[in-house]
């Protein structure tokens, strides 16, 4: 009889854990906070609860994710690639390209006929359009991500951003702001610039093949349907895409688990 397995996917920004047993699956998503170490354990001990079990019960744990080396509890700790691409593999088996966007990177997987890495870039030298980036731009619009989303849709004009650094482009918005520009023109600025930062990494893979997003930014429409049209190519957005890493490092665990 196959153990229960957790998949703990620690970002910046959320801890994502999610718990697989034979024809189970249960999630939750939390703030990663100021503690990572006591997130995840209290994220261990909600599933348990969820689940009606006790830790002790639980064969194997995969911890990701940047917070994973604060993780003691772990069986295992595995780079996020690797995770994010068995994560969308199993999703959907025609995934060939993952853009995952978190809190302080952005990375773009390619991945092989049976679910492995094949390749990736990643940026992760500062927060240049990460979900940071995005949280600093709709604070300073004064709208939330939703809203953000939607006025970047709505826009027929979008604005001139021409910088990615996050302190720069902040202050070309508070320019754009004061020169009167439609808070719906910049919104769709933001996106569009972020949209070619990705697109340019996905030509680099050269990789052909339905394109999946996941992470919280994967929940902008705007940036996701404007993404989707530089490319050429419509965006598979999963019913919740925060989870990938998670559900991958639970995938990992499995298979581990029946090795012993």
């Amino acid at each position: 009889m196959m153990g229960y397995v957790i998949g703990l996917d620690m970002g910046s920004t959320t801890t994502k854990a999610l718990l697989l047993a034979d024809k189970e699956m249960i999630y939750e998503i939390r703030p990663t906070g100021v503690n990572p170490h006591e997130t995840g354990k209290m994220l261990l001990s909600l599933l348990c609860s969820r689940a009606g079990i006790s830790l002790d019960d639980v064969a194997c744990i995969v911890a990701t994710g940047y917070g994973r080396v604060n993780a003691p509890y772990a069986s295992i700790k595995i780079s996020e690639i690797a995770c994010h691409a068995k994560g969308a593999y199993f999703i959907n088996r025609n995934v060939r390209i993952v853009i995952d966007v978190g809190g302080q990177d952005s990375k773009v997987i390619a991945v092989g006929s049976e679910g492995e890495v094949v390749d990736f870039y990643m940026n992760d030298k500062c927060a240049a359009g990460t979900g940071r980036f995005l949280d600093i731009m709709a604070s300073t619009l004064e709208m939330s991500h939703e809203e953000m989303a939607h006025a970047a849709l709505s826009s027929r004009n979008p604005a001139k951003i021409s910088s990615m650094c996050t302190v720069f482009a902040e202050s070309e918005v508070i320019s754009l702001i004061a020169k009167g520009a439609r808070k719906e023109d910049i919104a769709a600025g933001l996106c569009h610039a972020i949209a070619d930062r990705l697109a340019s990494m996905v030509r680099k893979l050269g990789v052909k093949g339905v394109i999946m997003m996941s992470g919280g930014v994967a929940k902008n429409t705007g940036l996701v349907n404007i993404l989707g049209k530089k490319l050429g190519e419509k965006i598979y957005v999963p019913d919740e895409p925060q989870i990938i890493g998670a559900l991958g490092a639970a995938l990992i665990a499995k298979e581990k688990n029946r090795r012993y």
